[in-house]
């Protein structure tokens, strides 16, 4: 390691053009020396040491590797699945979760290194910016943020120059039209021709889900869940990492979890988005079903409204909040006996739960069943509906005493 006595920053790096230009772009306009962190949270391509020797080469004088697939499916992913969480009712958070478990790694590396400056490549525009610098001054309140993009005008069009120039190991071209975020949980498609909203998305769009209209033959899947996580695929026992990983392959081959969103972004605007979530996708669909069986109806009512909450707040970068923090408390009281298996067919686009069993099911064959065997007590009815609604019965009665009682209209029955 060399001298701490020199300014240095520590910069979020993914091996890329904007990240890779970014090192000698910092240094130039600070004065500073670059430390790259690259973690890796499933995001395929390229392995961690050719990554750091790429930020090597392209100056930086440290290059902190982190593998957190484990870390990122364990810590992350299952409390995303705890929540059912699903922004605007559709997006399962794919890139809001791995905002910060990378900027754990982030804040890691600056205290290692002796950094007092993080920088990232989101641009002023995004919602990741703020992920990144509420999480990093959530964590350690002390140190500053630097966006090159945003703060030192770092354009494409100037980083393509800059890596031609300087020569840089790394490719250069403006053929990609798409912004492409991915790691386990999902993969996150923008920008391109997807900005017309009235554009359809091409099949290159796609990589993690094959096309729906035409699927292989139906899948059937028992997933095993032990307070919420999935510990077995059909029997056979899997790390949350290992379950996601399964899901995404028998999911995707069946067209699942594609979901096209104009969605609300955290800074005001509207984006249309573009994701591929086959395993999340599954794996809620399974949980959210054996929480219906399990969970008691209260518990279970409240939990949507927390699950939603937790959701906006997870989505608006706000992971190390107390609000977070105190909600992950309810979700996690609420999986005690979220334990059973779930039975799912995967075909054609959808993901359709045709089975459940548990030993802390609620649910009673002998209440439920209207043949012989009924254990349920018919009589009690008459009296519950008296009682549950006298409060509205006593407010309309005093409508029509003055005159405000509902208006039945003319027509005749």
């Amino acid at each position: 390691m060399s001298s701490t006595s020199s300014k240095r920053v520590v910069l979020a790096y993914s091996g890329g053009l904007d990240t890779s230009v970014a090192i000698g772009w910092i240094g130039e306009a600070t004065g500073a020396e670059v430390i790259a962190v690259a973690v890796d949270v499933g995001q395929g391509g390229e392995d961690l040491d050719v990554i750091r020797q790429r930020a090597l080469d392209c100056g930086a004088v440290e290059a902190y590797v982190a593998d957190a697939r484990d870390e990122f499916a364990t810590e992350y992913c299952m409390p995303a699945l705890a929540a059912n969480a699903m922004y605007l009712d559709r997006y399962p958070l794919v890139s809001a979760l791995s905002r910060p478990v990378i900027v754990k790694h982030l804040v890691r590396a600056a205290r290692q290194f002796g950094a007092d400056t993080v920088a990232h490549g989101c641009t002023g525009k995004g919602n990741d910016q703020v992920r990144f610098e509420v999480g990093i001054t959530s964590l350690a309140p002390d140190l500053a943020c630097l966006a090159p993009v945003r703060d030192l005008a770092l354009t494409r069009d100037k980083a393509i120059a800059y890596a031609n120039e300087h020569a840089l190991p790394i490719e250069t071209t403006k053929n990609n039209p798409f912004s492409i975020d991915q790691n386990v949980w999902g993969r996150a498609v923008e920008t391109g021709f997807l900005e017309d909203i009235w554009n359809s998305p091409t099949k290159d769009v796609y990589s993690y889900t094959d096309d729906p209209t035409f699927p292989p033959v139906e899948d059937e899947v028992v997933i095993t869940f032990e307070q919420g996580v999935p510990v077995a695929i059909d029997g056979v026992a899997v790390t949350p990492l290992r379950a996601i990983q399964e899901m995404n392959r028998r999911a995707g081959a069946q067209g699942i979890g594609r979901i096209d969103i104009v969605e609300d972004r955290l800074v005001g605007i509207k984006s249309r988005e573009v994701y591929e979530a086959p395993g999340a996708i599954a794996l809620i669909a399974a949980h959210a079903e054996l929480e219906n069986v399990t969970v008691e109806r209260e518990q279970a009512r409240f939990k949507r409204t927390v699950g939603q909450r937790w959701t906006e707040l997870v989505y608006d970068g706000q992971w190390f909040s107390p609000l977070k923090h105190s909600l992950d408390a309810f979700i996690a009281d609420t999986q005690r006996y979220v334990s059973g298996d779930i039975r799912m067919t995967l075909h054609g686009g959808r993901a359709v739960v045709t089975g459940r069993r548990s030993d802390t099911s609620l649910y009673d064959f002998s209440l439920a069943t209207y043949d012989t065997g009924d254990a349920f007590d018919q009589s009690n009815a008459k009296g519950f509906i008296e009682i549950f609604g006298l409060t509205s019965k006593l407010a309309a009665a005093r409508d029509v005493a003055f005159g405000n009682g509902p208006d039945l209209g003319t027509q005749q029955l």
